[in-house]
């Protein structure tokens, strides 16, 4: 097999790859899970609060965040999870970056799972560990200023 044989043959199986994935979840999904928004950590000087998330199924997410006057300037998280969860992480990010803290607290998971346009239900954990995750780093960030603000 040539190279551009070996070529042809890899690029075929990707895409017969992605239509199954399409099949299962749906593009943006898809979309999101290969390319990722806001993927990555913040730089240390950029960063208000960071914290890592333990789902059951033993994946984590882990959110970087830059709070500026209660509003989330930057966001930013990594997973080890799978694709869904890569999604969700992803579409949390999109939807909390500019928010005031306190309209992430009303977020649910069913805001995130219309968003990714439905993910299948056995995925739908993934939408509630990213949310849930999302919560806890702001709680963190709230106890951090409250003990400073006590000093």
């Amino acid at each position: 097999m040539s190279n551009k044989e070996f070529d042809r043959f890899i690029e075929e199986l990707q895409k017969e790859i992605i239509a199954k994935e399409i099949e299962e979840f749906n593009e943006y999904i898809v979309e999101l899970f290969h390319n990722p928004k806001n993927w990555g950590k913040l730089e240390e000087h950029n960063l208000s609060v960071k914290n890592n998330y333990k789902g059951k199924c033993g994946e984590s997410i882990k959110y970087f965040i830059k709070i500026e006057e209660n509003i989330i300037k930057d966001i930013t998280f990594i997973t080890d999870g799978c694709g869904a969860l890569v999604a969700a992480g992803s579409q949390t990010t999109i939807m909390a970056r500019g928010k005031p803290l306190e309209d992430i607290e009303s977020l649910k998971t069913i805001h995130i799972d219309q968003s990714l346009k439905g993910l299948p239900k056995d995925h739908k954990h993934c939408a509630e560990l990213a949310i849930n995750a999302l919560k806890d780093t702001i709680k963190k960030y709230k106890k951090n200023i409250s003990k400073v603000n006590s000093l």
